[in-house]
């Protein structure tokens, strides 16, 4: 399927050169005694590689059909982590490269949702934040009360972050999937 570029849309996957991108943002310009530019910012879909990429402002775009689907994570290893369809409960097995750091913010049992790709899972989609237990904690000290002070606290995932000093463990904290930083606590 084909757009315009005004049809364009941030997070839309498109093909160019035969190469799956994701749209992260572009700019339309339309030069006197010039045709028409559109300058793509996209992320590689295999490599994550973010790049510009410079197209006729005319040139139709191919759009990728994606479609999402869920998946409940159930277990992983160094090597790959095992997901299940929850529609049909096939289970498909990607590869912690695959993955990068989302299993850092994924607990066994949880769903998520995978961008598919003729059937292929391309890109894992995290909530913007994700609620987790702190599992351990440096005790805070005494007197420790200047403004802003934090520890690093390690929670249900491995994941090591900076939370305030009257988080103890087994408090579940929310964190931004983005930046890797504390919210807020959460009530049990």
């Amino acid at each position: 399927m084909t757009i315009s570029s005004s049809e364009l849309k941030k997070n839309m996957t498109l093909i160019i050169d035969g190469e799956l991108y994701q749209v992260v943002e572009w700019q339309h310009r339309k030069p006197p005694k010039a045709p028409p530019t559109l300058t793509l910012r996209v992320k590689n879909i295999k490599n994550g590689n973010i790049m510009e990429k410079k197209v006729q402002g005319n040139r139709p775009l191919t759009l990728a059909r994606t479609e999402k689907q869920q998946f409940q994570y159930l277990y992983g290893d160094d090597k790959e982590a095992t997901f299940m369809d929850t529609t049909t409960y096939e289970q498909i097995n990607l590869a912690i490269d695959f993955l990068g750091d989302t299993l850092e913010f994924i607990e066994e049992g949880q769903f998520v949702e995978f961008l598919m790709y003729e059937n292929k899972p391309i890109n894992i989609e995290l909530p913007s934040s994700v609620v987790l237990e702190v599992m351990s904690s440096v005790e805070a000290v005494k007197g420790d009360t200047a403004t802003n002070v934090t520890k690093e606290a390690t929670l249900s995932t491995n994941l090591k972050i900076q939370v305030p000093l009257f988080i103890n463990t087994g408090d579940k904290v929310k964190v931004d999937t983005r930046t890797r930083e504390y919210i807020e606590r959460v009530n049990n």
